[in-house]
């Protein structure tokens, strides 16, 4: 598996912390990171169709029972070979086994080149990637960005970015999107990397447990 090493010294990393003063309060917090990109293509597609709309934990058990259903391994001729109420019974909705097989499907019929797909820009994968039955936006940033390590995508519509980028600007809920959208100039092109921490905010438990990032550098500072 394929790690990617962001350190805050990167000069991607200074200069989004340049544009920005108070990301750069969360950046320079978390410090350096390490991300484990799913560097199986085909997995990484599949989790995250079996992840939409649902908690992290589920898609998480769903994936588990579909991996051991398979042999241990997701293969084209593997879906292919799977029935609809097979994929119902490891716990995908009808909807989303549908979408798993029309992904085998173009696969297969080479309409989505997923051997190759790395060699393409940004836009040519999202135009492949949405081609797929079930695979919207979302889907496809989620690959761009996990699976392929590219530099500059926000997906403004991802729950765990919008939660953080609220915790941490410190606005309403129901303007956490308007504000992604007009931080998403600011930081091209390197908006990856605010992702990246936003998400890392969550995983370390920063916006559960702080209401704002004042108070979790208050606290830092009290136990020094």
């Amino acid at each position: 598996m394929e790690t990617l090493r962001i350190r805050i010294q990167d000069p991607v990393v200074k200069s989004i912390c340049a544009k920005d003063p108070i990301l750069k309060q969360l950046i320079t917090l978390i410090g350096d990171i390490e991300v484990s990109l799913r560097s199986d293509y085909l997995s990484s597609i599949v989790r995250s169709i079996i992840g939409q709309q649902i908690s992290v934990s589920a898609a998480s058990a769903i994936y588990a029972r579909l991996l051991h259903l398979l042999g241990g391994r997701i293969t084209v001729d593997g879906l292919l070979a799977t029935s609809l109420e097979k994929f119902r019974e490891v716990g995908l909705t009808m909807r989303k086994a549908e979408y798993v097989k029309d992904l085998a499907d173009k696969i297969a019929n080479r309409e989505l080149d997923l051997r190759n797909i790395a060699d393409y820009d940004d836009n040519a994968i999202l135009k492949q990637l949405i081609h797929v039955k079930g695979i919207g936006k979302w889907t496809a940033e989620m690959f761009l960005i996990l699976s392929l390590g590219r530099q500059d995508v926000l997906a403004i519509d991802d729950v765990g970015i919008q939660r953080s980028a609220q915790w941490l600007y410190g606005v309403e809920k129901s303007e956490r999107r308007q504000l992604l959208i007009e931080k998403s100039p600011l930081w091209a092109p390197n908006r990856s990397i605010a992702s990246y921490y936003l998400w890392e905010a969550i995983h370390l438990g920063f916006v559960q447990d702080f209401d704002s990032i004042e108070e979790l550098i208050d606290t830092r500072n009290e136990l020094q």
